[in-house]
């Protein structure tokens, strides 16, 4: 854990450098503004660290001052260094071409024109983010098992994942949720991990667990730890959601009425930041009777192939935020099978949530927040 915070943070600060120096350059040497510029960009960029060691040592609303403001620059960060990569193959490009722009005549004024634009598209772009990571939207599909129940026709499953409970994601985030899910009467609630933004104390603060109490499902809400969790510590983050409504399954089979089973995964990351080992799958559903219907949840989607090769009839995953920010849905497009959304293979269905929350920034560009609906029907028999 410790050599994965140094790789983090080295890398961190690299690009915060970066992005410094570009902005310190296009200020004029002996300008008042770069003092000031050197002094908020240094204030920016300590703040969501001293947020998150506040956090656990003085809980209030200091802390969460920092923990915002470093949060947003996060989001911030990231298309500032896109503007200055932007801008840097730009110059490069026109060291080797025969042009000779307008704007490029005053090289001072150039720098502090294309600076002062960085910052109003960079505060737009996170404006609209945050606002769209506000909007959630319900996700409907329907699926088709081809094995008989008990009884039960159709099973009507809300699934939300990576809601991230925390400073960033409070009362007023929760209590949307819990409204949306029971507004649309499940059978059967699933949080698909990472329920908990790493630390629990924000949301023993705010008395969050309450407003859990109050959702409404007819054959139970249930929980799987994700890789947040387990940063956080899994035990404490398991104990407060159990005691809040939710049944935490950690490596477990439970049979729902009708003779639908329900597994939960242990999150992968359970070895690296909790020294536990999951369960391999052929373990966990030893036993299981394959002409049951199977749902499983799995926090991060890897390796679908195995949860195909043993039967499973619907996976929920969630973890990849789809990338949150644009561009980089197009890394967990390429290191995830599935990134966002449905997908079949042979008799197995997948679904990978682009998550409610948000980690770290409280923004999003690359794709919409979401709640997820997914309607089951069985077949009878005759």
């Amino acid at each position: 854990m410790l050599i994965f915070f140094l790789v983090v943070f080295a890398v961190y600060f690299a690009i915060n450098g970066y992005v410094f120096l570009r902005g310190w350059q296009a200020l004029a040497p002996g300008s008042q503004l770069r003092t000031w510029y050197a002094a908020a960009f240094l204030f920016v960029t300590l703040s969501f660290v001293i947020g998150r060691v506040l956090e656990n040592y003085w809980l209030s609303p200091v802390s969460d001052f920092f923990v915002w403001t470093g949060s947003l620059w996060l989001a911030a960060l990231v298309y500032f260094l896109l503007a200055c990569v932007v801008i840097d193959l730009a110059r490069l490009v026109l060291l080797f071409l025969p042009v000779s722009l307008p704007v490029f005549r005053d090289p001072e004024h150039a720098r502090r024109l294309m600076l002062f634009a960085a910052i109003g598209v960079v505060g737009i772009v996170v404006a609209a983010g945050y606002w769209n990571a506000r909007s959630p939207r319900v996700h409907r599909f329907t699926v088709n098992i081809p094995k008989p129940t008990d009884g039960t026709h159709s099973l009507r499953i809300v699934m939300a994942s990576d809601i991230h409970l925390g400073t960033i994601i409070g009362r007023e985030r929760l209590s949307s949720l819990v409204e949306k899910i029971n507004e649309l009467r499940p059978d059967l609630v699933l949080f698909a991990g990472d329920v908990v933004d790493e630390d629990l104390g924000p949301v023993v603060r705010e008395n969050l667990g309450e407003t859990l109490l109050t959702i409404r499902a007819r054959k139970g809400i249930y929980g799987i730890t994700g890789n947040h969790e387990y940063i956080g510590g899994a035990e404490k983050a398991c104990a407060y959601l159990e005691a809040h409504g939710i049944r935490m399954l950690r490596d477990t089979v439970v049979e729902l009425e009708g003779g639908i089973l329900l597994a939960g995964r242990e999150d992968r990351s359970s070895t690296q930041f909790g020294g536990k080992r999951r369960k391999p799958l052929d373990e966990l559903l030893a036993g299981v009777d394959p002409h049951k219907p199977l749902i499983m949840m799995d926090h991060q989607p890897f390796h679908l192939e195995e949860a195909a090769s043993h039967g499973v009839d619907l996976q929920l995953s969630g973890h990849t935020h789809h990338g949150q920010l644009w561009p980089f849905n197009y890394i967990t497009r390429a290191v995830y099978e599935l990134s966002w959304g449905y997908l079949q293979k042979g008799t197995t269905h997948f679904y990978v949530s682009s998550g409610f929350g948000t980690w770290g920034p409280p923004v999003r560009t690359g794709n919409r927040p979401e709640i997820v609906e997914i309607t089951m029907t069985f077949d009878q028999p005759r």
